[in-house]
């Protein structure tokens, strides 16, 4: 198994950053290959969201479940088809972290852990003389490289404002 777990701080309290971590259907505005995110259910626990991705000549529909939502800690998911993935969105506050000019601030952590093997090979039409081992060697470095700009760019969204987002990297494939 593979794992994503970085971490950045944004200037607000967990309450105010937690409805930005949980609206998976923004999402598409964070990143590049993230096309659309339909919704099936209320956002709380069970519900299903249809992440459609696009890179290279592919395009994939992952379907993720929400399996737990704690308020304003943390959002745990699943993908439910084809690959074997998990992860959880969380939220802990860090007011020491704040500069001067603002009141608090939250450690925001993405966490994913996944199997790229465990794709059903059936499920992703890939051309003609390209292997799944070829697909998951190119797919990985931009796993994380994705995962920093969502992050980058959800802390934007939360501030209101573009500025110089400090990730740290906890662990990576």
């Amino acid at each position: 198994m593979d794992r994503i777990l970085l971490s950045t701080v944004a200037y607000r309290s967990p309450e105010e950053v937690f409805p930005y971590v949980r609206s998976f259907t923004d999402y598409p505005r964070y990143t590049e290959h993230l096309e659309d995110v339909r919704v099936r259910g209320d956002g709380g626990v069970g519900s299903i969201y249809d992440l459609h991705l696009a890179w290279w000549k592919l395009s994939y529909t992952a379907n993720s479940k929400v399996t737990d939502v704690s308020p304003p800690e943390s959002l745990e998911w699943r993908l439910v088809n084809d690959v074997d993935a998990r992860g959880e969105w969380r939220v802990e506050s860090e007011p020491e972290a704040a500069p001067a000019d603002h009141e608090t601030a939250s450690r925001i952590y993405f966490d994913a852990v996944y199997d790229p093997y465990s794709a059903d090979r059936s499920a992703i039409s890939l051309p003609r003389f390209v292997s799944l081992d070829w697909v998951v060697d190119r797919v990985r470095p931009r796993l994380l490289s994705e995962a920093e700009t969502v992050v980058e760019r959800l802390v934007a969204d939360i501030e209101g404002d573009r500025r110089p987002v400090e990730l740290t990297i906890h662990e990576m494939p």
